[in-house]
């Protein structure tokens, strides 16, 4: 099984940063076999490039807001597109994860399983460092993503 884990956020926007923080713990384990941990950051566009090799499941790791407390953490299968979706502004600095995975059929690619661990930000204005409770979140949700990445293809649960 070959998996994506994919960090992305802006590190000068603090909890944004929090696929990053996660995929840069990440980088300091063992990992299983097949399973690539990538910093995106805010390059969507190369995201949208690396899709367009073949993944048995992409996870995206990124701060995401849904009005939970600070911290909370997110596993959100999500649906990408089977055809191409409308066109995206090709802002390397501004795409984000629905633009992406819009984006790949457009460049003739297709999409696997996609399963988005994300993180209730507490802020997301500029300043470097997350903030105490995303922070806390981070060891949690490696083991998440290295969860994730040992289940079988079809096995993940929302």
């Amino acid at each position: 099984m070959t998996v994506l884990v994919a960090g992305l956020g802006n590190v000068f926007c603090t909890d944004d940063a929090f696929g990053v923080a996660v995929v840069e713990e990440l980088a300091r384990r063992e990992l299983p076999p097949g399973v690539e941990v990538r910093d995106f950051g805010i390059r969507g566009i190369h995201l949208a490039y690396q899709l367009l090799e073949p993944y048995d499941l992409v996870v995206l790791v990124d701060a995401v807001q849904r009005n939970g407390p600070p911290g909370t953490l997110y596993v959100i299968e999500a649906e990408p597109a089977a055809e191409p979706g409308p066109e995206v502004s090709m802002d390397a600095h501004d795409l984000g994860p629905d633009a992406v995975l819009s984006l790949v059929p457009r460049l003739g690619g297709t999409v696997g399983p996609v399963v988005v661990v994300g993180c209730e930000p507490g802020g997301i204005e500029a300043g470097i460092g997350l903030t105490p409770a995303v922070r806390d979140a981070v060891d949690t949700a490696v083991q998440m993503v290295l969860d994730l990445a040992a289940r079988p293809v079809g096995a993940v649960e929302g």
